[in-house]
């Protein structure tokens, strides 16, 4: 028996996108479970999600404590035990990361680190899936998949200009100056999993919202 799961993370629905793309419920239609990996940013949004199918989902640095979501968890699907985190780290990583980021104008690749500090943190999982970096990430470390979606929302010329049309805080406001001029990054994509007792086939998806 297979299990198709879909791989969600960074939707940020409502607090950077009025709604989810139609793309994502097309890609999503017909799994048997969804997994959203964090930075949720509204419990409309896990709603939306488990019309399509029962969602496992934890806490991410944009989602509030209070909507009672792990920081981590654990899903075993088909035999398999797959851990699901966002993946942030204290503020003394993020930001100087985030910084670097940005004035590069999305050159330099962030959390570089991260997937191999995720395998060490859950050691003896068979997968990983994690989110925050907002880019897809694929690959197996000392035998254990790790499994980044990618971002449903993604910072790029189109989304920093609408965010600036909306009037954000002085502080989002001189951040978007410098990042609308972003030319290298990612398109927004979501992931799906097949999980079976004889292996699990990972597969990274396009939204083609832009």
């Amino acid at each position: 028996m297979t299990t198709r799961i879909g791989v969600v993370a960074d939707t940020h629905c409502p607090e950077f996108l009025h709604q989810l793309p139609d793309r994502l419920f097309e890609v999503l239609r017909g799994v048997d479970l969804i997994i959203h990996a964090g930075d949720v940013n509204g419990a409309e949004t896990i709603s939306a999600l488990e019309a399509i199918a029962p969602v496992e989902v934890v806490r991410g640095d944009h989602d509030l404590a209070s909507s009672g979501w792990p920081l981590s968890r654990e899903v075993n699907v088909e035999g398999r035990r797959i851990a699901v985190v966002h993946g942030n780290r204290s503020h003394w990583v993020e930001e100087p990361q985030t910084l670097m980021w940005t004035l590069t104008l999305g050159a330099y690749k962030a959390h570089k680190r991260l997937p191999v500090s995720l395998r060490r943190r859950f050691d003896g999982c068979d997968a990983i899936v994690f989110g925050h970096i907002h880019r897809p990430y694929v690959e197996t470390i000392d035998g254990t998949l790790v499994f980044n979606p990618g971002a449903v929302h993604q910072w790029n010329p189109t989304t920093t200009a609408r965010r600036l049309a909306e009037k954000p805080d002085s502080f989002e406001w001189c951040w978007l100056q410098v990042a609308r001029h972003i030319r290298d990054y990612a398109a927004a994509s979501v992931g799906i999993l097949e999980v079976s007792r004889s292996g699990m086939i990972p597969e990274i998806i396009p939204l083609e919202m832009f």
